[in-house]
Parts: structure tokens; C-alpha cells; sequence
């Protein structure tokens, strides 16, 4: 029922946003001819069509429920048209709350309705409504080229120094891959291509940092050959995301999500990937140790469930010169790790994904994803503490990559 009045909320949002811009659409066609207005009016409507129709299926039967083709393309394509829109109407309300105030009253209603002209050449009107559109148009066209970047996979590499490091793991190189969400890959080629490429790397260590699927553990039948090829001389080690404890279904019992939970920890294992549950292995070269914890998920921000344990992690590690962390949410670092554990080293992070969306170029960086992730992809400090937060190799909801390619990390440790 709660799911039902949701999708029933925002379809009427969506509609009235789908009248709004349409409003200023007739105005920047208004001097076309009637059969060429007519065929931009008809394509415009025919999207929400397809939305309406497509909110009204998952409204009754789930969104899970819907063919793969059509979560994984056209529910996004829906998505990001509607997000246009939504950014095209920003610039709309600006024009119209320029003509409230220029005009008030009675004179507003009748702007608002097109009626407001500019004798001196294009209207202020009608200059607001292109601009608008032509935003809106770039990012619906900019989202849909991402969807090609989205098996595009980046090789980051970065190195690390330490004070404390023992000599022994100088040099050492580790690999970070994080957030796979096998439930959203569909090019099991594409995918092969990516581990190829991290093999290539020749790491010492690999550490997986959480969210092998979207929601259950079946997700990775089809991908459990391709990720037990990722080896290692010192091991491959792993922990689990938000994801992987099948929270955002809808279980028939209790039992049936904790099998679910038991099948996806016996993956980790049959890939021959360690994983670390509330608990700390100890690495050992040449004669020298390092301390490796991890925990479940722990997270400072959004409402997500917290089964980490640092402490119960921890415990046992004070005799290490070096710690390492595996935490899958990034905002643990601030919230927990700084304040209370100043001898661990180096935290290793994903679930950002750097939104998927962003720009990255030297000396700038921004994605939406930092409103709300202060730590979100890349290198921080804090005094001798440092956290690397991955930008993910899978993705999720939306199915592309614009600006924030999907990551392979190469840490080296100096």
C-alpha cells in the first residue's frame, strides 16, 4: 500500500512538471509551422506516456518484477527525461517570478500564459524558455551518452606514504575494487575485460570493500567464474556493503533473508575471497606484520542499518605498528575512525560511486554526490590518517557513467 501511494504521488508530481514545461515548449514552437509543432508536441507527450505507464505497472507489480530491459534502459531513459525537466523548469520559474515582479498581478497571469513580448527582438520570455530546454535537452543527451562509459574501467593509481610502515611492505601493492552490483551488469564480456585489467596490475593484496550485488545473492550466479579469476599472493579479502544484507527487499520470512545473507557469504568464499566480518587477519612479510580489520556495514549518513563492529574488529590489533580498515561507507572515517581509532592508517572505502555522475578534471572536481558525502572518491587526510574512497566498478540505478568512470585502484604503500 505504502509503495502504491508513492508511485501514485509522483506520477501527479510528474505530471503537473510535465504540464509546466509544456507551457514554455508552446512558446518556442509557436512560430514553427502546425505540422512541425504538432510532431514536437506529439514526441514530447509520448514520453509521458511511456511514463505514465511504466509508474503504473511498478505501482502493482514491483520494479523488480520488470524485464531486464526495461529497468536497466528504458525506466532510466524515463528518469533522466524527467530529470530535464525538472532542471528546465528551474529556469522557467525564474522567468516567471521576473515577470510577477515586473509586471504583478493581472499582468503576470496573462506573461505566464505567453501572452509578454519584448519589441526590441526575441523576448526575455521566450530567451528564458530556450535556455531552459537547451539545459535541460544537454543533460537528457549527456545521460544517455554515459550509458556507453559504463564498462569503461579506469586504472587509479596512487601512492601512499607512511612514517610507521614497516620496511617489509614498502612498495607493496594493493588493488581496491568495490561496489560490483552484479545485479545491474549485463555484459558478462565487458566484465571480463575489466578483471583482465586489474590482473594485469599484478597486485601483492586485493581488498573488496562491499556491495557484490543490488539485493540477492543469486545476482552473481552467472558471475562467480568471472571474479574468482581476481587472485593475489597475500589474498583477497572482502566485506560486505549496504547491499549485500538484502534490505530493500521484501522478504516472505525472516529465514528466507537470512539464507540469503548465508548464500552470499559462502560466495565470497567458493570466489576464494576471505571476508571479514567484525574481525581483523593479521599480514605478514619478510618477517614483519601488519594488522587487516573489517567490519559490516557502518555508516554516519542516510538511513543505513549498521552491523559493523569496530571494536570487536579491532580488538586484538594493538601490537601492530600498521592498521589498515575495510568499512564500505565512507562517512564511518569522520564519524568513528578519527575520533576514537587514531592508530589505524589507511581506511579503504567505496559506496559513493561518485554518483555516477560528476566532473573530474585538474585542480576541480565536483559531483551532487558531495552534498550529502563529504569523503567521497579519492585520497583524504586527516594528520597521519588516511582514507581511499573508491569510485566503484559496478553501478547502480541509473546505467551509464558521465565524468566519473568506473575505478580499479592500484595503491602502492611508501
Amino acid at each position: 500500500m505504502k509503495r502504491l501511494l508513492g508511485s501514485w504521488f509522483f506520477i501527479l508530481i510528474m505530471l503537473a512538471v510535465d504540464f509546466y514545461v509544456f507551457q514554455s515548449l508552446r512558446v518556442v514552437t509557436s512560430s514553427l509551422s502546425p505540422k512541425t509543432r504538432l510532431t514536437i508536441h506529439l514526441f514530447y507527450w509520448s514520453f509521458t506516456a511511456v511514463a505514465l505507464l511504466l509508474f503504473i505497472t511498478i505501482s502493482f507489480v514491483g520494479f523488480e518484477k520488470l524485464p531486464q530491459l526495461v529497468r536497466s534502459f528504458v525506466f532510466p531513459i524515463v528518469i533522466g527525461f524527467f530529470i530535464a525537466k525538472i532542471v528546465a523548469t528551474l529556469f522557467f520559474l525564474l522567468d516567471d517570478l521576473r515577470r510577477i515582479f515586473q509586471w504583478g498581478g493581472g499582468k503576470a497571469i496573462a506573461a505566464i500564459n505567453g501572452s509578454a513580448s519584448n519589441a526590441e527582438g526575441i523576448s526575455r520570455s521566450v530567451f528564458l524558455s530556450w535556455l531552459g530546454i537547451g539545459v535541460g535537452g544537454g543533460l537528457f543527451g549527456t545521460l544517455l551518452y554515459g550509458f556507453g562509459n559504463k564498462y569503461k574501467y579506469r586504472v587509479e593509481k596512487v601512492k601512499l606514504t607512511f612514517e610507521n610502515l614497516p620496511s617489509a611492505f614498502k612498495g607493496l601493492k594493493i588493488i581496491q575494487v568495490s561496489d560490483i552490483h552484479a545485479g545491474s551488469l549485463e555484459d558478462k564480456g565487458a566484465v571480463e575485460k575489466g578483471v583482465r585489467k586489474l590482473m594485469e596490475q599484478e597486485p601483492d593484496l586485493v581488498f573488496f570493500t562491499g556491495d557484490l550485488v543490488n539485493n540477492v545473492a543469486t545476482e552473481m550466479d552467472g558471475f562467480i567464474d568471472v571474479f574468482s579469476s581476481i587472485k593475489a599472493p597475500m589474498g583477497v579479502f572482502s566485506i560486505l556493503g549496504n547491499h549485500d544484507y538484502g534490505d530493500y527487499v521484501k522478504w516472505p520470512s525472516k529465514d528466507a533473508k537470512e539464507a540469503n545473507l548465508n548464500r552470499l557469504k559462502e560466495i565470497h568464499g567458493e570466489m576464494g575471497w576471505r571476508l571479514l566480518l567484525n574481525e581483523n587477519v593479521t599480514i605478514e612479510k619478510d618477517g614483519e606484520t601488519i594488522a587487516l580489520i573489517g567490519i559490516e556495514n557502518w555508516g554516519a549518513k542516510g538511513n543505513f542499518s549498521r552491523y559493523g563492529d569496530l571494536q570487536k574488529a579491532y580488538d586484538g590489533t594493538g601490537s601492530h605498528p600498521f592498521k589498515i580498515l575495510l568499512s564500505h561507507d565512507p562517512s564511518h572515517w569522520e564519524a568513528q575512525v578519527c575520533k576514537d581509532y587514531k592508530d589505524i592508517d589507511l581506511m579503504f572505502s567505496g559506496h559513493t560511486h561518485g554518483m555516477q555522475f560528476g566532473v573530474e578534471i585538474p585542480g576541480f572536481r565536483w559531483s551532487p554526490v558531495q552534498y550529502m558525502y563529504k569523503h567521497w572518491a579519492g585520497v583524504y587526510r586527516n594528520s597521519k590518517q588516511k582514507l581511499y574512497v573508491n569510485r566503484g566498478f559496478g553501478f547502480l540505478g541509473y546505467p551509464g557513467r558521465v565524468g566519473i568512470l568506473p575505478e580499479i585502484t592500484l595503491i602502492e604503500l611508501a
